[in-house]
C-alpha cells in the first residue's frame, strides 16, 4: 500500500498520489476513509495522475507581496481562507470549526501539483488533509469534465439517483425512504459524490468524503437522474427545462467563480451532464409516499 511514503489512489477513475515527506505523525492512519480507494498495485499506475499531493510541515505560507485575499468562506465545519497567488495558484488555509489552522495548502494553477502542511493533533490533521484533498480533487477534476457535488446518492437496478438540495432539506431523508421503501437499492454516498462525463456519457461515483455518514464506497454507476429536494406540503414532482436544470445543479457543484478558466469548464460540464440526464424538483413531505412518487417518475 506504502513505498516509500508514496500512496496511490484511484477515486472516480482517476489515479491520486499522496507523498507523506520526512517521519512524524502523518501518514496514511489520518485517512481511513480512502483505504477503498488505495491502488495495492500502484507500480503501473504513475502514469495518468490526475493531481499529486505532498504532505510536508516544513511548508510556509506565500509572502504577502506574492498573495492576495479572494475571500473566507464558511464551510460549516469552518473557515477556508483564499489567497490568489502571482503564478496563477492558490493558498487555503482550512480551519476547523474552532478557529484552529489545520493545513496549509498551496497548488499550482491546474490543481496538478499541490504541497500541504498539517498542524494540531490526529483530529485536527485528519481534517486538514481530508479538506485538502478535496479540493485538490474538486478543482483538478473540472479539466477532466468531472464534478464534485453536494448530493447523497442511492443507487437503484444498476443506475445512480442523485438528490441535491440545501444542507438540512431533506437529501438523506429522501434516500433513507428509498432504502427502506424500494427493493433493489444501496447507498453509494451521503454527501459528496463525483459526476463525470466518460466517452459522451453521465456517470457517478462514491467518494472518499460522505459527510456525517461513513459511507466511503469505490463504486460507480450510470447516472439515472439528478432531483432537487423542495420541501412542501403536497407531493408533487416536475421535470426541469435545460435552463431551469443548469441554475438548479450549478449551485451544488463545487466551483470558484473568480478563477474563470476554472468555472467555465464546470459550467461546461454541467451542460454536458445535464444534456444526459434528466432534471427534476420534488416537492414533498418526508414520507413513503414522496420516495414512491419520485422513484415511479425517474427511475424508468
Amino acid at each position: 500500500m506504502m513505498a516509500n511514503n508514496i500512496c496511490l489512489f484511484r477515486i472516480a477513475d482517476f489515479n491520486v498520489r499522496l507523498v507523506f515527506q520526512g517521519s512524524g505523525p502523518n501518514s496514511m492512519r489520518l485517512l481511513p476513509s480512502l483505504a477503498p480507494f488505495v491502488l495495492e498495485s500502484p507500480k503501473e499506475q504513475e502514469d495518468g495522475l490526475l493531481f499529486s499531493l505532498t504532505v510536508d510541515d516544513t511548508l510556509k505560507t506565500i509572502d504577502k507581496s506574492r498573495r492576495h485575499r479572494i475571500r473566507i468562506f464558511d464551510t460549516g465545519n469552518g473557515d477556508t481562507v483564499v489567497d490568489r497567488l502571482d503564478n496563477g495558484g492558490y493558498q487555503f488555509i482550512i480551519r476547523d470549526i474552532d478557529g484552529t489552522d489545520c493545513a496549509l495548502l498551496i497548488t499550482d494553477k491546474s490543481f496538478q501539483q499541490c504541497s500541504c502542511a498539517l498542524n494540531g493533533n490526529y483530529n485536527r490533521r485528519s481534517f486538514g488533509l481530508n479538506n485538502a484533498l478535496m479540493l485538490a480533487f474538486a478543482f483538478a477534476g473540472s479539466a477532466r469534465e468531472s464534478l464534485l457535488v453536494h448530493a447523497s446518492l442511492v443507487r437503484h437496478k444498476g443506475k445512480g439517483y442523485a438528490f441535491i438540495a440545501k444542507s438540512g432539506t431533506g437529501k438523506s431523508t429522501q434516500v433513507s425512504s428509498w432504502l427502506r421503501y424500494i427493493p433493489d437499492c444501496d447507498l453509494m454516498n451521503d454527501d459528496n459524490p463525483i459526476v463525470r462525463i466518460v466517452d459522451g456519457k453521465a456517470f457517478i461515483y462514491g467518494s472518499p468524503w460522505s459527510g456525517k455518514t461513513p459511507c466511503y464506497r469505490n463504486v460507480k454507476a450510470p447516472l439515472g437522474a439528478l432531483t432537487r429536494i423542495d420541501r412542501a406540503k403536497v407531493n408533487s414532482i416536475e421535470r426541469l427545462s435545460p435552463v431551469e436544470a443548469f441554475v438548479s445543479v450549478l449551485p451544488s457543484c463545487s466551483s470558484m467563480k473568480w478563477d474563470i478558466d476554472i468555472y467555465n469548464k464546470i459550467c461546461n460540464t454541467v451542460t454536458r451532464i445535464i444534456e444526459n440526464v434528466p432534471v427534476y424538483t420534488l416537492h414533498c413531505l418526508p414520507d413513503k409516499e414522496a420516495a414512491l412518487l419520485c422513484k415511479n417518475t425517474i427511475a424508468q
